[in-house]
C-alpha cells in the first residue's frame, strides 16, 4: 500500500530537492526514498524508473519556466515583452541552475516531454509575434534568443565570466544587441 501523502507529484518534489542540492548526478532512487521516508522499491508505485523520474523532472522544470514566462510578458510587448523574457530566463537559471541542468537540450523531440517544451517555446513565439514574425524567421529568432541567453546563463552558473565588469550590464547590452537584430513593425 502507498505511504499516505505519497504521491507522483510528491517523488517529484523529492527528486527536484535532490537535483537542487546535488545536481542531476545526484539524483538516484536511493536519494529520492531517503527524502520521502520510504524504502526504495516503494518509489515504483510512483515512477517506473530513475529514467522516468528524470523525465519527470525535465518536464516540471519546463513547465516551471514556462509559467515564469507566461508570467512575465502579459502585458508587455515588442522590446518589452522579449526584454522581460530574458531576463526572466536568466533569474529562473540564477535561482534553479542545477534544475536548468537536468533539461535535455532538446526536449521537442522527446515523446515525454513535447509538449512543456512546446509551452517554453510558445511563449518565444508569441513575443515574436509582435514582430511581425512568424514561421520560419521566428524559429530562427527564436533560436537566437535561446542560443543568448543559455551560453550567457550556463557561463555565468560555470564561473566563467571572471572579468570585474558588471555582469548585468553585460547581459542588458547582449539583449540590446539581439533586440537591435529584429525587424521594426
Amino acid at each position: 500500500m502507498p505511504r499516505a501523502g505519497l504521491s507522483t507529484a510528491a517523488v517529484v518534489d523529492a527528486a527536484l530537492d535532490v537535483v537542487d542540492q546535488q545536481g542531476i548526478e545526484g539524483l538516484t532512487l536511493a536519494a529520492v526514498a531517503g527524502r520521502t521516508g520510504v524504502a526504495p522499491p516503494s518509489l515504483y508505485k510512483h515512477v517506473r524508473s530513475l529514467s522516468e523520474l528524470r523525465t519527470l523532472v525535465g518536464e516540471r522544470v519546463l513547465n516551471e519556466m514556462a509559467d515564469r514566462f507566461i508570467a512575465v510578458v502579459i502585458g508587455y510587448s515588442g522590446d518589452d515583452a522579449v526584454t522581460a523574457l530574458m531576463h526572466a530566463y536568466r533569474a529562473y537559471v540564477g535561482e534553479h541552475p542545477r534544475r536548468y541542468a537536468a533539461v535535455p537540450f532538446d526536449p521537442l523531440h522527446s515523446e515525454a516531454l513535447v509538449e512543456a517544451g512546446q509551452r517554453v517555446l510558445n511563449v518565444c513565439l508569441a513575443v515574436l509575434r509582435g514582430y511581425g514574425m512568424s514561421d520560419s524567421a521566428a524559429v530562427h529568432a527564436t533560436r537566437c534568443l535561446r542560443a543568448l541567453a543559455h551560453g550567457f546563463v550556463s557561463i555565468e552558473t560555470n564561473g566563467g565570466f571572471g572579468l570585474p565588469e558588471d555582469l548585468d550590464e553585460t547581459y542588458d547590452q547582449a539583449i540590446q544587441m539581439f533586440l537591435a537584430s529584429l525587424p521594426r513593425p
